[in-house]
C-alpha cells in the first residue's frame, strides 16, 4: 500500500488546497447551486478520506496489502498479542495520527451539533416570550421589531419560521409570499443539517482553506437554491426587492433583543441562535441579487453530468484504492 498512502497523500492536498480555491472563484455555481452543492460535499468526503486514508495506507503497508487486511492483523497485534515487531516507528506515528484525527473530527461534529441544538433551545423558549402565532401561515411566528427580520428555526416537528412586525409591515403580500417560501424551503430541504456539517470541518480544521471557502460557499448555495423555489411562484422583481427589504435590517441595532437581523447558523462560537436564513452576510445578499438581475442560462446537462460524475469519482476512488488489494501496491 505505499504508492496508495503517496496518492492518497497528494490527493487529500489538491483537495484541500488548489481545488477549493478555484472552485470559490468559479462563475458556474451560481448556475446550478444544487450541481455546485453536490461537488463541494464531495470535496470535503474525499479530502477527509485521503486525509485519513494515506496516514492509515502508510502505517498498515507492512501488515497488509489493503485497509481491510491491515486492519485485521492491527487488531490482532492489539487483542492478541501478535507480534508487532513489522511496524516500525513512523508506522505507529501514522496510525496514531489517523486515530487521533479521526477522533477529533467525530468529537468537533458532535460538539457543533450539541453547541446548535443548545442554542436553538435557547432561542426556542425566547420566542415563547417574545414571539406570537402569525395567520400568514402556519408554523410561523412574529416578533414585535421594528427592524426586517425573517429566519426559520429548524426543529423537526417544532420548526417555525420568524418574522418581525417591521418587515411584515414593509412588504407586499406577493413580498410576504416570497420570504416564507423561500424560509420554507431552507426547512424542507434539510439545509441546517448541510450547515451543521461544514460548520463542523471548519471548527475542526479551522486551519485548512477549504474549511473556510466551502462554508461561505454553502451559506450562499443554500440562499440560491430557498431562491429558486421561491421562483417557482413568485416573480424575480418580487423577490428582489423583498431581499434588499430583509437586507436592510440591521443585526446588532438598540432594540433588536435577540440579534437576529442577519444570523449566521454555522458560526457557532458567536452566540448565534442556530437559526438558518435571514439576511445573510453582505456578499451573499450582493450574490443573490446579482444572480437575479443577470439571467443566465442553466449549464448544459452534460457539464452538470461530468460534475456530478466527478463527486462519484471523488469518492470512489480513495474507497477502491485503500479497499482492493495491490491496486496500486
Amino acid at each position: 500500500m505505499f504508492w496508495t498512502s503517496w496518492f492518497l497523500a497528494v490527493l487529500a492536498i489538491v483537495l484541500a488546497w488548489p481545488v477549493p480555491i478555484l472552485l470559490s472563484r468559479a462563475q458556474w455555481p451560481a448556475r446550478s447551486p444544487f450541481t455546485a452543492m453536490v461537488l463541494w460535499q464531495a470535496i470535503a468526503l474525499a479530502g477527509g478520506l485521503s486525509m485519513i486514508g494515506a496516514m492509515l495506507a502508510y502505517g498498515l503497508e507492512p501488515v497488509g496489502d489493503n485497509l481491510l487486511a491491515g486492519l485485521r492483523s492491527l487488531a490482532g497485534m492489539v487483542l492478541f498479542n501478535a507480534p508487532t515487531t513489522a511496524l516500525g516507528f513512523w508506522h505507529i506515528f501514522a496510525l496514531s495520527a489517523a486515530a487521533l484525527l479521526t477522533a477529533h473530527l467525530v468529537f468537533t461534529l458532535l460538539l457543533t451539533y450539541y453547541k446548535i441544538q443548545r442554542q436553538r433551545h435557547r432561542h426556542r423558549e425566547l420566542l415563547t416570550l417574545l414571539a406570537s402565532p402569525s395567520a400568514d401561515g402556519p408554523k410561523t411566528m412574529v416578533l414585535n421589531l421594528d427592524s426586517p427580520v425573517a429566519y426559520c428555526l429548524p426543529g423537526g416537528a417544532r420548526s417555525v419560521t420568524v418574522l418581525s412586525d417591521g418587515l411584515m409591515a414593509a412588504l407586499e403580500p406577493a413580498e410576504l409570499r416570497a420570504v416564507l417560501i423561500h424560509e420554507n424551503a431552507h426547512l424542507n430541504q434539510r439545509h441546517h443539517l448541510l450547515l451543521w456539517a461544514f460548520a463542523a470541518w471548519r471548527q475542526a480544521l479551522p486551519w485548512l482553506p477549504t474549511t473556510r471557502l466551502a462554508q461561505e460557499a454553502v451559506n450562499s448555495l443554500i440562499e440560491m437554491l430557498a431562491d429558486d423555489v421561491a421562483l417557482k411562484t413568485e416573480s424575480k422583481a418580487t423577490l428582489i426587492r423583498a431581499i434588499a427589504i430583509v437586507a436592510s435590517g440591521s443585526p446588532g441595532s438598540p432594540g433588536t433583543p435577540l440579534a437576529l437581523g442577519g444570523p449566521d447558523p454555522a458560526d457557532v462560537d458567536s452566540g448565534q441562535p442556530g437559526a438558518v436564513g435571514g439576511s445573510g452576510s453582505a456578499r451573499t445578499t450582493a450574490s443573490r441579487v446579482s444572480r437575479l438581475l443577470s439571467v443566465q442560462p442553466p449549464l448544459p446537462e452534460p457539464f452538470r453530468a461530468a460534475v456530478l460524475a466527478a463527486c462519484l469519482l471523488l469518492l470512489a476512488v480513495p474507497t477502491a484504492l485503500l479497499i482492493v488489494p495491490g491496486l496500486l501496491g
